[in-house]
């Protein structure tokens, strides 16, 4: 009878792992899985969100290769419908983020304020700059990278935006209220480091030094935001979480461009 029952208790324990992870990979993007599922079985995959945006970055990569290498689109036209597609299919999720970060941390006041202007639902002059900084970086970013590379670059980017999300997780402090912080209390060093460890084998994997290179910038991307955080804020929130996708993504791409054209 015990034994039954533990083979039911791995059942479901299975069961719960699987939706969890989907509801993770549905949480990140516009598809729809119609996963049941909850905040807390999605969290314990956090420190794997960099697999889901290496998923998220096949895709960006196939459309990369077919606008700019297959069918040969102009690279400038082919880099926006490129890099539009990749904030649309992640739900515009993490760009909205940025821009109540945006307007956040352009503001005076104390921490609390700031957080309170985050989740204001207007925009500001703040958080439209912040949009434009960041959107037109990422945009020219692809339309210098090498056609041939199309590909391996956007992957390489979308898995460094995730890892810079959990770099980001694991040196803040969840705000009480929101989602955002059932992602960042499930994060510590040792999942970051094991996170760490499984992007670099990836990136050099896909594109040796430049692909590491890109790897670094995630990491460098969500240190930054930490310390912004920490600065500004005193806790993260989700907002912040998809503020630092967006601007690790940036980062990476500008550093594996940078070394590409000077090598």
């Amino acid at each position: 009878m015990a034994r039954n029952d533990l083979m039911v208790d791995k059942t479901r324990s299975s069961k719960s792992s699987v939706r969890g992870f989907l509801g993770l990979v549905s949480f990140s993007t516009i598809l729809p899985l119609n996963i049941h599922t909850t905040i807390e079985e999605m969290a314990r995959f956090t420190w794997l969100w960099p697999i889901i945006g290496g998923f998220i970055g096949i895709l960006v990569g196939l459309l990369g290769y077919v606008t700019m290498d297959l069918i040969t689109i102009p690279q400038l036209v082919a880099a926006a419908i490129i890099y539009s597609f990749a904030i649309w299919f992640t739900g515009f999720h993490h760009l909205d983020g940025l821009v109540d970060f945006g307007d956040a941390v352009m503001a005076h006041g104390d921490p609390e304020k700031r957080i309170q202007i985050m989740r204001d639902a207007r925009i500001g002059t703040g958080g439209i700059a912040y949009l434009f900084i960041v959107a037109i970086i990422t945009f020219a970013s692809i339309a210098s990278t090498p056609i041939g590379l199309i590909f391996f670059i956007l992957l390489v980017s979308e898995v460094s935006a995730k890892l810079g999300l959990l770099t980001c997780s694991t040196f803040t402090a969840p705000y009480p209220n929101g989602t955002g912080r059932y992602f960042i209390e499930a994060m510590t060093p040792k999942m970051l480091i094991l996170s760490l460890i499984i992007t670099l084998i990836i990136g050099y994997l896909i594109l040796n030094i430049t692909g590491i290179i890109g790897i670094i910038g995630g990491l460098i991307g969500g240190l930054i935001m930490a310390g912004v955080v920490r600065k500004k804020f005193n806790y993260a929130t989700g907002d912040i979480l998809g503020a630092s996708n967006e601007i690790s993504r940036m980062i990476a791409l500008v550093l594996m461009v940078g070394y590409l054209s000077v090598i």
